[in-house]
């Protein structure tokens, strides 16, 4: 009898711990026991409340994504949704709260390891979702879900989150504009109802070359194009910064069409108004500035040629590097 009294006094702490992990203290008892029974153990099992509780995680989770990523579109937000509530990321939650410990399960199930199955532990958690809204209400539901998913969110990138590995690596190479890798079967080992593909995935223009193998065609391709995604990310880090090429500084001159006079080309003598001009700019640098450049009208020129390096509009000539300007 003091056996029985002190296995329920353990279980009972047993699942106040789980409720303290949920962050949900149930008044009505039964609703969490009904969460945790797998139809293997009785007939009141949890697969109403699972049917329940995915409706209202669905729900929790399009909330929450709606707020936090408002510049994501639809598509987007429902592929992210879909990668939260699937079986995966329920399972993983599962094994966070340590839930294997708390199931109610047939004695087949115990022994084929049931506790330990992804569908299981994530049923469970969707059917503790649909208790905790029965036992208290939609708020105290969403908080718990919430509280569960918020810090996965925190780590998980919204655009590239829920995407393959094929996916993900054509989008990369796109970006850089290289071209689409190519996929190719190399070999396929074992009998026919059980084979293994190795795949070939190339990406021609980085010079990456690397294999995957998979179960099917297709996950040998997932598999090859993760390798491949990890090298063609490895290769942009690796490769260093091209060195941006300098404009000699006449070609600068000339896209800026500062009048530049060269005063060491040989030249035959100025007359006094252009002289000064030119003498003007040689005392400020033997070039002139863009604020004050040398402009030279017709009437300043009656030398049979002047050498310039770029003329002012004011001539009505063609800007040349070096030019001979001639007078009729």
């Amino acid at each position: 009898m003091d056996d029985d009294i002190k296995a329920s006094v353990d279980k009972k702490m047993d699942l106040m711990l789980l409720q303290n992990r949920l962050g949900h203290t149930f008044k009505d008892a039964t609703l969490l026991l009904k969460a945790l029974t797998h139809r293997s153990h009785s007939i009141l099992h949890n697969e109403r409340l699972e049917f329940l509780g995915d409706s209202i995680l669905n729900c929790v989770i399009a909330s929450l994504l709606f707020d936090r990523y408002t510049k994501i579109d639809e598509g987007d937000l429902s592929r992210v949704r879909a990668n939260l509530v699937k079986q995966q990321s329920l399972y993983e939650i599962a094994q966070r709260l340590e839930l294997p410990q708390f199931l109610r399960l047939g004695e087949g199930e115990l022994k084929s390891g049931g506790f330990r199955r992804p569908s299981i532990l994530a049923d469970t958690l969707e059917a503790l979702f649909g208790a905790i809204f029965l036992d208290a209400g939609f708020d105290p539901a969403r908080d718990a879900i919430r509280a569960l998913y918020i810090p996965i969110l925190d780590t998980v990138d919204p655009k590239t989150l829920g995407k393959d590995a094929k996916t993900l690596l054509q989008e990369y190479l796109q970006g850089k504009k290289i071209s689409l890798p190519q996929y190719n079967v190399v070999a396929t080992h074992g009998a026919a109802h059980n084979q293994e593909f190795e795949i070939e995935c190339l990406v021609p223009k980085l010079d990456i070359q690397v294999f995957g193998s998979g179960g099917s065609r297709r996950s040998g391709e997932q598999a090859a194009a993760k390798l491949a995604l990890a090298a063609a990310q490895k290769a942009f880090v690796k490769a260093p910064a091209t060195p941006r090429k300098t404009k000699p500084r006449a070609a600068q001159l000339k896209l800026t069409r500062i009048a530049t006079v060269r005063l060491d080309v040989p030249h035959a003598p100025l007359e006094a108004p252009v002289a000064a001009k030119f003498a003007a700019a040689a005392k400020a640098g033997g070039r002139a500035k863009a604020s004050n450049p040398v402009t030279l009208s017709h009437a300043d020129i009656t030398t049979p040629e002047v050498a310039v390096v770029s003329t002012s509009a004011s001539l009505n000539a063609t800007p040349l590097m070096t030019s001979k300007l001639k007078t009729a």
